[in-house]
Formats: C-alpha cells, structure tokens, sequence
C-alpha cells in the first residue's frame, strides 16, 4: 500500500474515532432525541461533512456504539473459572465499564432508548442474553445450577435485572454504588438457583481474578 494511502486511512480512522468519542459525550449526555448533529460536531471538533462522509445519520452513529459496547468492556482473565462465575464477573465487567468508558455509557444509554428509534432493535439485548445463556448452560451441565432451572427465562431475567439496577444506581448515586447493587442481585438470586453446596464456591461482588484484571488496567474514557 502507498505511503499517501495509508495516512490518508489513518487520518479518516482518526476523526472517525473522534467523531464516535463526541457522539458518545453528547448522548451520554443528553440522550438520542435531545441531542442534534450540530451537537456531535461541536463536540467532536469535525466538520458536518465530515461527519457525513462517515456516518449518514445521527441513528448510524447511535448504532455503531451500541454495536461495539462488548468491544469496550475490561478483557475478561478469568477462563479457568467456573462458568457462573463467569457469568457474575461479566454484569461487573459491565458495571465497571459504565463507570469508567463514555462510549460504554453511551451505548447501553442508547439500548434503553431504542424506542426513539424509528424501529426499536432487540438485538442488542439479544446479544447480552445469548452470552449469558451459554455461561448458564455450562454452568447448569457442571451441575452448579439447578438442573429444573430454565436457561433462557434465568439468562433473560439476569439481563433485565441488570438494566434496572443500572438505571437505579445512576439516578441515586450516579452509579457509585453500581458495584454493591450488583453483588446485592446475586447475592439474593444464587441461593434460588445454585444447590445449596454449591454456593460458597461463586463471589457474588466478583472474582478475585476479575478484581485483579480491573485494577491493573481499567478502561479509561
């Protein structure tokens, strides 16, 4: 490849970033429907046409962030652990994202608002109960959830009950206390799930490898 025509890629990867980080700043901040394309390139610092010959529309740029939210999380160093505890890492792998990435912010802000949209899109939430689903079903094959639990109605619930432990967290304390709210929603959901001999061997509040991976390299906005 030319040496023109790579920086000339690496120019428009860079204010396609930037125009990403400024949608983010301004839906984070005001939401899809409050929030113009005058807005994004105020604060992305580009041109409207710019932003154009990158994104058609303010929706194409919603979902572009909401398409790269699992993207964004902390990298997960905890394969060897049991499956559930992947599955409870992972609601704290987002919850840390959340504090921590405007993009992240911005994209689950998004999913909660699809039905601005003109055609409100399952597929993100989809995508989270997929992930979830097969951690359980693992889980449930190894015998550390109960074998009459359905898979899909759990990996369902655990999804919508994290949205709305989210949604409180923010509103009450700007999500400082997201972390304890997610370990509370497990701490009461494993005793109805996992056999009860079972159950000291899963961290409601996360894994220690999680904690590790989080504390050495949080995301950064």
């Amino acid at each position: 490849m030319a040496t023109g025509s790579r920086t000339r890629q690496e120019r428009a990867e860079v204010t396609r970033q930037a125009i990403l980080d400024g949608a983010a700043t301004a839906f984070d901040a005001a939401g899809f429907g409050s929030t113009s394309l005058t807005d994004i390139a105020q604060h992305s610092g580009v041109t409207k046409g710019a932003m154009y010959f990158h994104f058609q529309s303010k929706e194409a740029l919603a979902r572009e962030l909401v398409a790269e939210q699992f993207e964004l999380l902390p990298d997960g160093a905890e394969s060897e652990l049991r499956a559930l505890q992947r599955a409870i890492d992972l609601t704290h792998r987002m919850a840390h994202g959340l504090r921590s990435s405007t993009r992240l912010r911005a994209g689950i802000r998004l999913v909660i608002e699809l039905g601005s949209f003109a055609a409100p899109d399952p597929t993100p939430y989809n995508q989270w109960i997929d992930s979830v689903r097969d951690m359980v079903a693992n889980a449930q094959g190894a015998g550390d959830v109960k074998p009459e639990v359905n898979v899909g109605d759990l990996s369902a619930y655990i999804v919508g009950a994290f949205a709305g432990v989210q949604i409180t967290s923010q509103v009450r304390t700007s999500r400082e206390d997201l972390h304890d709210r997610v370990a509370d929603m497990w701490t009461w959901l494993l005793p109805g799930i996992v056999p009860a001999r079972r159950l000291a061997r899963f961290a409601p509040a996360g894994s220690g490898e999680l904690w590790a991976v989080i504390n050495g390299g949080a995301t950064a906005d």
